[in-house]
């Protein structure tokens, strides 16, 4: 859609990256990351600003 002075309305997506390691102990692979889900989910795990490691921009829609 472009408006009376020739501009185009874009929606603009930012999409975060961040990253931060855990350590638990298991039986094996998949009850490590069921561990690691549960303390992120519970909060026992929080990002920080400091723990971005990227930031994309992508055109998401234009009208």
């Amino acid at each position: 859609m472009t408006n009376e002075v020739g501009l185009t309305t874009y929606q603009i997506e930012i999409v975060e990256t961040m990253s931060h390691i855990v350590e638990v102990m298991a039986t094996d692979d998949s009850s490590a990351i069921l561990q690691a889900r549960t303390m992120y989910r519970k909060e026992d795990v929080e990002l920080f600003y400091d723990d971005l490691i990227d930031t994309k921009f992508n055109i998401f829609d234009k009208k």
